[in-house]
């Protein structure tokens, strides 16, 4: 397929999208938003609605596939949406409430925010997830607001993720390394880890809006050796506690 055959498909499944009752826009997220996707990446579209969206009419379009009700994805910023093959393509949607998310914009600005459960996602997300996906999407079609990283958020996130991390680490140092509880300590730091790259990221004012380079992103990928060289003997799970504490630490 070619460049002009994907914005072929791109405008018209966004038209598509658009022509939805209660869709006010569209935008393309994810890697392909970014210029970072590989040719087999998939196609990540939101659309942002106001008022009431009735999942029914997505599915009316006739693009095999599964479609979620609002809510099914967790009933937080991140509502739902569906997984479809559109032109012989894997098509991720994300369902936007345009209320939600001007509601998210202003929290974000005045540097409040939240941290919500999310499948597949390590320690959740935080609520300004949305307003990431406005900074770094591409709108194609209606209009949405294009925020730079407030600096509130910048001074207000980092010291949450770093409590987060912090706690999660003294639990595990605490309550299972002693033990020789192999998985729940390296789950822990791998959560501590991502707590910390989200503080990192923060600070730098660089938006997250998945945590699948989250680790590379922040510099902390020595994380991993510390996991994989984890085993059950109480006294190496103590120390590599420690040594991810230190890593953590410095980051």
């Amino acid at each position: 397929m070619t460049t002009s055959d994907d914005e072929r498909f791109l405008a018209a499944t966004a038209d598509r999208l658009a022509s939805l009752p209660a869709v006010r826009a569209v935008a393309l997220g994810g890697s392909r938003a970014q210029g970072s996707h590989r040719p087999d990446s998939d196609w990540d579209l939101a659309l942002y609605y106001r008022g009431r969206f009735d999942p029914q009419d997505l599915r009316d379009t006739g693009w095999p596939g599964e479609v979620s009700e609002l809510g099914d994805w967790g009933g937080g910023v991140f509502n739902g949406g569906a997984w479809l093959r559109i032109d012989g393509r894997a098509v991720d949607v994300h369902y936007r409430d345009l209320d939600v998310v001007e509601h998210e914009l202003a929290e974000a600005g005045a540097g409040r925010f939240r941290v919500e459960p999310l499948m597949f996602h390590l320690v959740g997300i935080p609520s300004y997830l949305v307003v990431a996906e406005l900074a770094i999407g591409r709108v194609l079609v209606g209009d949405l607001p294009r925020p730079d990283y407030p600096e509130a958020l910048r001074r207000s996130a980092p010291p949450v993720w770093r409590g987060l991390a912090s706690a999660t680490l003294a639990y595990a140092e605490r309550n299972h390394a002693p033990r020789g509880r192999v998985a729940q300590t390296a789950g822990l730091v791998a959560q501590a880890a991502s707590h910390t790259a989200h503080a990192v990221l923060a600070g730098r004012g660089e938006w997250v809006t998945n945590d699948k380079e989250l680790l590379a992103r922040a510099g902390l990928e020595e994380v991993d050796l510390v996991v994989a060289g984890m085993t059950a003997d109480p006294q190496d799970l103590v120390a590599g506690v420690a040594e991810a504490g230190r890593i953590l630490a410095t980051a």
